[in-house]
């Protein structure tokens, strides 16, 4: 025996991820066309519904990814810029003389 769901008010929204069957969804011989009407407005308003949130989905996943080039491109600069400054570190380094280095005055 199957257990069927009754109908959503067509104003309220229904979670895309539940069970989505509903007690209208058989074409039985009351298949009225007030019914038929009722049923395809409902399953038009699913439409615009998930069609809503898969735009939104979309603008958050382009975003993500514009966010994402930045900060892989601010990541690159930073190891541009460490890899420069070791570097003038390091010739910094050899280029000063070190107190041992140097010879007294009197030699």
């Amino acid at each position: 025996m199957t257990t069927r769901h009754r109908a959503a008010p067509s104003d309220k929204r229904v979670a895309m991820n539940g069970d989505t069957q509903r007690e209208d969804s058989s074409t039985g011989e009351d298949a009225s066309p007030a019914r038929l009407a009722a049923r395809l407005e409902a399953l038009e308003s699913r439409i615009a519904y998930q069609e809503h949130w898969l735009d939104t989905l979309d603008q958050a996943v382009a975003a993500q990814e514009q966010r994402l080039a930045q900060l892989e491109r601010l990541g690159q600069l930073m190891q541009q810029k460490l890899r420069h400054q070791q570097q003038e570190l390091r010739e910094m380094e050899t280029a000063t003389s070190r107190p041992e280095d140097e010879v007294p005055p009197h030699y």
